[in-house]
This record gives C-alpha cells, sequence and structure tokens, in this order.
C-alpha cells in the first residue's frame, strides 16, 4: 500500500479574502447618509467609553501592560492620559466602547457590534498621525477614519447577513477582528496582497467561543472580548508590514482550514456586495444598555410601568412575546451572578423596567439586584415565541426587532398588550432617535468632562465637514483628561 502524498501546491487566495482586500482599497463611498450615520456612531461609541470609564471593573483593564512604559508618539485612550502603543491602544478603546453593551449593534444570522473596530482604527490613526507629523508628513483626517469605520461596519455586518458564527459556539467578535485587520492594514499603506495575508492570519488564528455569553458561564470577559478582538486585528497588521506572509487557503483547505474545522465543512453565503449597507441601517442603543434583542421589550416595560407600578405584588404572570434569537441568546431563569449576567437576561431587564421605569447600567449593579421584587417577577414571566417575529426579524426589508409585553393579575385583569416592533435606534426611527442619541452623547461625555471641554467636543462632532477634516491627532486632544 502506498502512502498518501500531500501536493505542496499553493492556491489562489481565497475569493472571500480578495472580495474585502478589493473592497477596501477600491470603492469609494460618497453617499452622505452613510457619513453622516458613520459621525453619529463615532459620536455614540466614544460617550458609551466616556461613561463605561466611571466603572472601577473596566478601568482597572485600561493602561501599559508593564507598568511607566512609554511609547514615543503613542495613540491616545480617549478620557484617560494614556499613550499607548496602537495595540494595547486598541484593546484599551475596544474595552471601554464595549463595556456598558450601550454602542451601535447589527442583528442577522449573527450579531455583533461593529463600532467596536473602532479601537483598532483610532489607536492606528492617532499613532500614524503622531508620527507622521515628528517626520514632517501629513496627518490623517478623521474623514478617513469615518471611510474605515463605514468599511469595518460593511465587512463585519456583510458577513453575518447570512453567516452564524453562534451556531457553531462561535463569538461575534471573531468578525471585528476581521473587519478591523483588513481596515487597519489599509490604513498602514498595505497593499492588495498584504491586505490578504493579513485578513488569512484572523481567519486562521484561534477563534473566541461564546462560552462568556451563555448560563451558567457569563462573565465580564464579554465586555473586553471585542477590544482583545481589534487589538489582535491591529497586531497581526503590523506582523503583516513587517513582511510576515498569510496563507491563501485560510477559509477554504481541506481538514485544515476554516470551514471544516469552525464551520461545519460549509462555505460562507453571501446576501449582497459590499458597499455601505450596513452603517446605513445600523442600529444604536438609544434609550437602554440592554442586549439588543431585549430593547423593544424594555421599552414595552417603561411604557406599561405608570400601569403596575402600584399593583407588583399582585402580579400573577408576565407574558413576554418574542423572536427565536432572544429565546436562543437571553432568555434565563435561576440565580443571576454578575452585572455581566444581568445584561443578558431578558427578564431582568424586563423586570426591572416594570418596576422602576427605566433601564440605566446601575441597575446591573448588586444594589439594585438586591431587590427581591425583580426575582420575583422573574420568575413570574412566560416567554413565547411568535413565528412572525421570528421571521421578520431575518427580513432585509424590515429587519425588526419586535418585543410584546403584557402583566396579567391575580384577580383576573390584565395590562394592555404593549407590542414595540422598531426600537428608538433603528433606521425607521431615526428622526425620533437622533435627538436622543445626540443628548445620550452630551450626557456620557459630562460624566468624564467638565462643561468647557464638552462643548469643544460637540462643536466639532456636530459639524460634519469641520470633524472631517480635523487630523486625528487634533482630535484626540479633544479626549484627554
Amino acid at each position: 500500500m502506498s502512502a498518501t502524498t500531500e501536493t505542496n501546491v499553493r492556491p489562489e487566495p481565497d475569493q472571500v479574502l480578495v472580495d474585502i482586500a478589493d473592497y477596501v482599497l477600491q470603492y469609494r463611498i460618497t453617499g452622505s447618509e452613510a457619513r453622516e450615520t458613520a459621525r453619529y456612531s463615532l459620536m455614540d461609541a466614544l460617550g458609551c467609553g466616556m461613561l463605561a470609564l466611571g466603572f472601577p471593573e473596566c478601568s482597572k483593564l485600561l493602561g501599559p501592560i508593564v507598568p511607566g512604559t512609554v511609547v514615543p508618539y503613542g495613540a491616545r485612550v480617549p478620557g484617560t492620559r494614556f499613550e499607548l502603543d496602537p495595540v494595547k491602544a486598541a484593546f484599551d478603546i475596544g474595552c471601554i466602547i464595549r463595556w456598558l453593551d450601550f454602542n451601535d449593534t447589527w442583528l442577522a444570522a449573527e450579531w455583533g457590534h461593529p463600532s467596536d473596530n473602532l479601537g483598532g482604527i483610532l489607536a492606528v490613526a492617532d499613532y500614524l498621525s503622531r508620527q507622521n507629523i515628528a517626520e514632517g508628513k501629513e496627518p490623517l483626517t478623521m474623514g478617513e477614519v469615518l471611510t474605515a469605520m463605514i468599511m469595518a461596519h460593511e465587512i463585519q455586518g456583510c458577513l453575518a447577513l447570512e453567516n452564524s458564527f453562534n451556531r457553531v459556539g462561535l463569538d461575534h467578535v471573531l468578525l471585528v477582528k476581521v473587519a478591523s485587520t483588513a481596515v487597519v492594514t489599509r490604513l498602514l499603506g498595505g497593499s492588495r496582497e498584504q491586505i490578504i495575508d493579513a485578513l488569512s492570519q484572523a481567519w486562521v488564528d484561534g477563534q473566541s467561543l461564546r462560552t462568556y455569553r451563555h448560563a451558567p458561564n457569563t462573565g465580564s470577559r464579554k465586555s473586553w472580548a471585542a477590544g482583545d478582538a481589534t487589538s489582535r486585528a491591529v497586531r497581526l497588521a503590523l506582523m503583516t508590514m513587517q513582511g510576515e506572509k498569510g496563507c491563501p487557503g485560510a477559509l477554504s483547505a481541506g481538514t485544515w482550514g476554516f470551514y471544516d474545522v469552525s464551520f461545519r465543512g460549509k462555505s460562507f453565503r453571501f446576501q449582497r456586495p459590499y458597499g455601505s449597507y450596513v452603517m446605513e441601517n445600523i442600529l444604536f442603543k438609544v434609550a437602554y444598555p440592554a442586549e439588543f434583542h431585549a430593547q423593544t421589550a424594555v421599552e414595552a416595560a417603561v411604557s406599561l410601568h405608570p400601569q403596575v407600578r402600584n399593583r407588583l405584588s399582585d402580579i400573577d404572570k408576565v407574558v413576554i412575546t418574542t423572536h427565536e434569537s432572544a429565546i436562543r441568546i437571553i432568555s434565563k431563569t435561576g440565580k443571576l451572578h454578575n452585572p455581566a449576567d444581568r445584561d443578558h437576561c431578558l427578564q431582568y431587564m424586563t423586570a426591572v423596567g416594570l418596576i422602576f421605569g427605566s433601564l440605566t447600567a446601575n441597575h446591573y449593579e448588586e444594589a439594585v439586584a438586591a431587590d427581591p421584587r425583580i426575582d420575583t417577577l422573574r420568575e413570574r414571566m412566560e416567554i413565547i415565541e411568535e413565528p412572525r417575529y421570528s421571521r421578520e426579524y431575518l427580513e432585509p426589508g424590515k429587519r425588526s426587532i419586535t418585543n410584546a409585553v403584557q402583566v396579567f393579575f391575580s384577580d383576573g385583569t390584565s395590562s394592555e398588550r404593549v407590542e414595540v416592533e422598531y426600537p428608538l435606534g433603528h433606521r425607521r426611527r431615526r428622526g425620533e432617535g437622533i435627538p436622543l442619541l445626540l443628548e445620550k452623547f452630551r450626557n456620557n461625555l459630562t460624566a468624564r468632562f467638565p462643561e468647557a471641554q464638552v462643548q469643544r467636543i460637540l462643536t466639532c462632532c456636530q459639524d460634519q465637514q469641520r470633524l472631517e477634516n480635523i487630523p486625528v491627532n487634533e482630535f484626540m486632544e479633544f479626549f484627554i483628561i
């Protein structure tokens, strides 16, 4: 019997890698809606980061890995005095943006938070700008940052439309790493070949499991996982720019490629070519720092608060009618162990809305979670899937995230049934949502900066042309504490 010999013929790069590289190098973003929405996404993400800095469990993870390390032309971490190498700065920026689960969201076959990519984008753009100035060159502008954001959103979102990584146990931060790798390598001046090489390394990497997002193992890693992913992207991009070659068959290689190892042998499916669709349709968390599948449930619960606040002890049951993804991801019974556990529990978030008439980041902390009324109400909740909600959640023309809440009392009466189809941050509610998003941004800035500094940031960020033209290094100076 003769032994099998592998044919060592290097393949052409996987088409998925080629398509992403061609997109980031060749596509021109001209639509005003995408650029304006990217400005809102930038503001919102940074505001979320400023709010997160007030939480010690987040802030303790920030700063140089070795205390006292000095990095020439280092990247700044907004809201702090840190100047770090771009890899660690990407982690820190990504960490604060994601910590409170309050930044923008994309829902499809896979979920995610595309503004997580801003960690790598801002860190590299600031580092390059400061280095360029030291060498007598022009810095990057915030317009280039917005372009990179639109492209990162598009890559992450289009990969998520038809491909469910959660169903094979992988976390969506994989897509942050891939998207960040592509746009960061481009910012660094990477060629088509280098972008393909760097992307292949991102797919070859071992990928994060969803273990830390699900009961009974939910923990704070879900709050820094995106920072880890975007910082890894920066590391891979820098290695590639130093000459590291890639693996052209990273996805398709038999036995050893991503498809066979991690995706049950299936190749990716795509619904549309890359453009600016994702940024234009991104979901903003306008009102509540809650996992997005629960946003409309919380809105319904808050609207019911006046009807139930004086009858909490008389509640017999609460019926939440929802969609399949919410049931699979955030429906939980039993003890909740930490804030990360609570902000991914549909029943907890709905209970808080009914009891308090609001939901803030502080409602996930121990002081509020100890209120016995919350768990009592959770125990009386019934979760029902509505097939129409599940179907319309995936329809490209709707992309709804519907929940309905109704409260039944022990005397046989009930509240009205409140159904909310689109959350405040949905594209269909932009007119209603943007003023609240701007208010959220101001409030988050005020939590970190004095009023004069807040005004400087707002003046810049609310003027599209001024923001696009300002050098990145000057913009980042607005956020030094």
